[in-house]
Formats: structure tokens, sequence, C-alpha cells
């Protein structure tokens, strides 16, 4: 094999495997829009059989359906007015995303740590902390 045809297999290569840890977990366009809305709904169909939440220090392990009651409660005391994610990260088959939650009260900084399972990704655990800044 000629050196050309070494360097293109090598550049096809190095790139196909780049795509594969690109891939393997996006945020959910729904997430996003949920929050955006403040439809409780559009992010609780990624929760798992239990999700670990967090409001304001309020900490614990909640069933999928306890914490979308809980996460409707929160938008309707916080009418959501925007929502961008400012920086996500994460390697393998864990992700994470940080965003800026605006509502009609304040300020809300979101945590999200996602993981797939099969082909399916799910929210592991959820943060939402008042952001004084």
């Amino acid at each position: 094999m000629n050196k050309t045809k070494k360097t293109a297999l090598l550049l096809t290569s190095m790139v196909f495997c780049y795509s594969l840890l690109a891939v393997i977990i996006e945020i959910p366009q729904d997430v996003i829009a949920g929050f955006k809305t403040g439809k409780a709904e559009s992010v609780s169909k990624y929760f798992k059989d239990s999700v670990e939440l967090t409001i304001n220090n309020n900490e614990n392990i909640y069933s999928s359906t306890q914490a979308e009651l809980i996460l409707k409660d929160f938008f309707k005391k916080n009418q959501p007015k925007d929502f961008t994610i400012i920086h996500e990260g994460g390697k393998g088959e864990s992700k994470y995303a940080i965003g800026n939650l605006t509502t009609a009260n304040g300020n809300y900084r979101i945590t999200l740590l996602f993981k797939k399972s099969g082909n399916t990704t799910y929210i592991h655990q959820l943060r939402i902390e008042k952001d004084d800044v």
C-alpha cells in the first residue's frame, strides 16, 4: 500500500472513531425545550425508574413519578422565561450539562447528569440551584 493510501486510511479511521465517541450521548432537545417552556413531562420522560433530584438544597432520590410532580411544582412557582446550556462535557456513557434558567422569580443554575443504558439516554441526576449572581 502506498503512503497516500495509508494516510487516507488512517485519517478515515480517526474520523470514524472520533464520530463514534462524539455521538454516544446527545442532550435530548425535549429536555432543553422542557426547561424553556416549563413542561415537566418533557424533562421527566428521560428519568429512569428513580432520579437524584436536588432543588435548592433539598436533595433526595425520587421515583420518576414523584420527581415529575416536584418539577411541575417548581415550574408552577417559577415560570420559565429562558433556558440555555452554557457548558457540557463527559466521556464514555456519561455526560453532564450545565445551564442557566431564567424565571419570573430569578435565575437558577441547572446541572444535569445523563447516563446511557443500551440505546437509551436517561437523566441520572438533576440539580436546580438558585443563582445569586
